[in-house]
């Protein structure tokens, strides 16, 4: 059993200072304006990319923004790295914020990259100095908390930074709750889920209890492995979990939820909707009791760095 993970949850608070609007989903919308800012605060060379830089594998952009392929010689078949982190904007829907409000989201800092975390706060700072959203809203920071799960599931914020200050110590890993998941449990998709097959995102009518379960698994070892050094499971133990995750039974109720972004890197909009709703699942779940409880902070599926993947787990015990 996992009893800790090198992961911190933040949540940044904001004070509008001019007319912001964020689209309807704004996760892809964040963690542009927080790249560009991360690049131009960490990058000495300014050069259109990092292909071929000399500094690539010292440099904190890469580290927590486009980790280069990892190497391992026994991750030498993953073709790119999962970044480090999570961005969890607001709620769906359009949101205008007017001069004066507050303007809240999620950030989650995994492995070694919680050491730029002091960088990351400056960029998100210099980011919403600079506009964010449609007519380029600004906001000034008013604080940063650490968010931490209680007993009970309950979250409680601690205020660990304001602009001004030093940042507070605080801990920089999650302690997983001893108490062992029951043989059923049901999975809340707030963010559209994206598990993909040969390339493309799986709907519904097609989704499985094995597909999710060993997305859940790999994400948190991969994770663990590349930005921390410690590998979560052996081959062997991966493969018996596969075994058992294909005597799961599931039944959901998800819908398919569409959502549009552009990407400026690659110049077209792109397609990236998903499922959304309940997932309920049914079986010999404690080989996945730590990686059930991790998704609900590392998110599972494709697109996660937008907040994409996000659930919380209902109907435990005690709950």
């Amino acid at each position: 059993m996992i009893t800790t993970y090198p992961l911190a949850r933040y949540r940044f608070d904001f004070e509008v200072t001019t007319p912001l609007r964020l689209p309807e989903y704004a996760g892809s919308t964040l963690r542009g304006v927080f790249g560009r800012a991360l690049r131009q605060l960490a990058c000495v060379t300014r050069a259109k990319d990092c292909h071929g830089c000399l500094l690539q594998r010292n440099c904190p952009y890469p580290a927590v923004f486009e980790p280069p392929k990892p190497e391992m010689a026994s991750l030498k078949n993953i073709a790119t790295a999962p970044v480090p982190y999570v961005i969890e904007p607001p709620a769906w829907g359009i949101k205008d914020y007017a001069p004066g409000e507050t303007l809240s989201f999620g950030f989650i800092l995994i492995g070694n990259a919680q050491q730029y975390l002091p960088l990351c706060i400056m960029s998100w700072q210099r980011a919403f100095a600079r506009g964010v959203g449609a007519g380029d809203g600004t906001a000034e920071l008013l604080g940063v908390s650490v968010i931490n799960e209680h007993t009970g599931g309950q979250e409680a914020a601690r205020l660990i930074h304001q602009p001004g200050q030093s940042l507070a110590e605080h801990p920089r890993h999650v302690t997983l709750r001893i108490d062992t998941l029951p043989e059923h449990i049901t999975l809340q998709f707030e963010t559209p889920l994206r598990l993909q097959h040969e390339g493309h995102a799986l709907p519904p009518a097609k989704v499985s209890a094995r597909a999710l379960l060993m997305a859940l698994v790999r994400r948190a070892s991969l994770l663990a492995e590349i930005h921390d050094g410690k590998p979560l499971y052996t081959a062997g133990k991966f493969s018996r979990m596969t075994e058992i995750a294909n005597q799961i039974e599931s039944k959901h109720n998800l819908t398919w939820r569409d959502w549009t972004r552009h990407s400026s890197r690659q110049q077209r909009t792109m397609q990236l909707g998903g499922c959304i709703g309940n997932w309920q699942l049914r079986g010999n779940l404690a080989p996945f009791h730590d990686a059930l409880r991790l998704g609900s902070w590392l998110h599972v599926g494709k697109e996660t760095s937008f907040g994409l993947g996000k659930y919380r787990i209902l109907m435990e015990h005690g709950t």
